[in-house]
């Protein structure tokens, strides 16, 4: 995939609208919203009230839809890489996964790629350090 054609698929995802979380972890929502993670690093906090109940509905069956469909979970250097086959995911549906997701978690880095002729769809999730352990916690990370 070219960096123009990643610029456009994260450009989409952008626009397409948004919620939050493949399997949230054992986070607690304070009074102001945020959500306060499990996970070492105090730093990340996801933000409850950046989507209605609505968005918050939609977001969450989008986000069991991924999980069940998911059908590997690569570790990289800053993250960690969910594999998908576009037969059970579209392109779209993560497209508006990742537009949900980063309103209430601007935190997270998203990298959307489409490969090996269209047969594997990746979504890769990073960020600043200290990123892959609020990862695990937050997004209960088993191998499939």
């Amino acid at each position: 995939m070219t960096r123009h054609t990643t610029a456009w698929v994260t450009l989409a995802a952008l626009t397409i609208g948004g919620t939050s979380g493949f399997s949230r972890g054992g986070g607690k929502f304070s009074a102001g919203g945020q959500m306060e993670s499990g996970a070492r690093n105090p730093g990340f906090h996801c933000n409850a009230n950046a989507l209605n109940p609505y968005e918050r509905a939609e977001h969450k069956r989008l986000t069991d839809k991924l999980i069940a469909s998911r059908d590997r979970i690569v570790e990289t250097e800053k993250g960690y890489e969910f594999q998908f086959s576009p037969k059970n995911v579209s392109l779209a549906e993560l497209a508006e996964w990742v537009a949900k997701e980063s309103k209430c978690c601007p935190f997270f880095d998203f990298h959307i790629d489409f490969e090996e002729q269209g047969n594997l769809l990746c979504l890769r999730l990073t960020g600043q350090d200290g990123i892959k352990p609020f990862i695990l916690a937050e997004f209960a990370l088993i191998e499939k």
